[in-house]
């Protein structure tokens, strides 16, 4: 089959690996039929040592089922399935507690001999507590929709319910990015009042307005920390999308006392403001990775009946030999989120 295996920084190639088979009984094989590239994938492409053996690469995808082990009794030969970003046995303790991200079976596709998503084909371990059955075709138009709920519209929404949003409150989302936007639809989903987007440019804060911000700040740094407290007197539930430090740095700056924080931008960044002035302040940080699993039946029924609609981020498709161009389109911000075919 192909995949996409990284290299090294810059260094995305597409080749043919062996087609996978099922290894273990809890195994499944996944025909893909649309993945994607994430952002937290440009963090490698931007950083990664370079390596002689290549990193397989994706982990938002879906596709029909191909093969299963003799202990997969939820699936069979033909369904169409999603993959959250992570596997998991959605029995251990953890995934009993809406954290699968922490399972004590799971583990991350292009690891530990598990396929990439971004390739024509998936073994995934822990099928049956990983895959959610789509009830549709594999022609819908509601694919790239249900492709989000992999990981960027489930991500969102993790950062909204750790925030604590609900009806009525004011809330700042940091980053325009897939997740940001995401987390946009998140909040109102939510019965947030107000939500400002902080971000900068058009086409995305363009759809970050559709989706439902009701406010954008394009100023950055100190200006648009000014800008975010003059328009909402400060807010009280930030969504922190992009993992930087200026990004905390603005979260910070624009929360109320006593306010909530929750990071989903993978930071890149080991040290932050946790001394006395943020202590007297009586902030909570929270968020993480988001438990994709734990998320996907709950918001599952509003992208079938049209309540949601997060698909739109995806901007640009590529056919999956041009996996390359995608990532360079997406480093250069050309293209907000790309969408991948085999």
């Amino acid at each position: 089959m192909r995949a996409t295996l990284m290299y090294g920084a810059g260094d995305v190639r597409v080749e043919n690996r062996p087609d996978p088979g099922i290894v273990k009984p809890t195994d499944a094989v996944v025909r893909v039929v649309a993945a994607c590239v994430c952002g937290s994938d440009l963090w490698p492409y931007r950083s990664m040592p370079a390596t002689g053996t290549g990193r397989p690469m994706g982990h938002e995808f879906l596709g029909i089922v191909e093969a299963t082990g003799p202990e997969v009794s939820r699936l069979r030969a033909g369904d169409l399935v999603v993959a959250p970003f992570t596997y998991s046995d959605n029995t251990c303790d953890y995934c009993a507690k809406g954290l699968h991200i922490s399972c004590r079976n799971g583990g991350r596709y292009g690891f530990d001999g598990v396929d990439g998503g971004q390739g024509e084909a998936v073994r995934v371990p822990q099928a049956d507590g990983t895959l959610v059955k789509l009830p549709v075709a594999a022609d819908s138009a509601l694919l790239p929709s249900l492709l989000a709920l992999s990981d960027v519209m489930t991500t969102g929404h993790h950062g909204a319910v750790t925030a604590g949003v609900g009806r009525g409150d004011v809330v700042l989302v940091v980053g325009d990015g897939a997740v940001g936007l995401c987390a946009v639809i998140a909040a109102g989903r939510l019965g947030a009042e107000r939500i400002v987007l902080a971000g900068r440019h058009g086409a995305r804060t363009g759809l970050g307005r559709a989706f439902g911000a009701t406010d954008v700040v394009a100023e950055r740094g100190e200006e648009g920390i000014a800008r975010i407290r003059e328009l909402t007197g400060g807010v009280g539930k930030v969504i922190e999308a992009v993992g930087t430090r200026q990004a905390l740095d603005t979260a910070l700056g624009a929360v109320l006392d006593g306010g909530t924080i929750s990071r989903l931008g993978v930071p890149q960044y080991e040290e932050g403001p946790i001394g006395p002035a943020v202590f007297m302040r009586n902030i909570t940080l929270t968020g993480g990775a988001g438990p994709a699993r734990a998320y996907i039946e709950q918001l599952l029924p509003d992208v079938l009946d049209g309540t949601i609609n997060p698909g739109r981020v995806f901007d640009r498709t590529f056919p999956l030999d041009r996996t390359p161009d995608a990532y360079r389109a997406m480093a250069d911000r050309r293209v907000l989120k790309a969408l991948v075919t085999p």
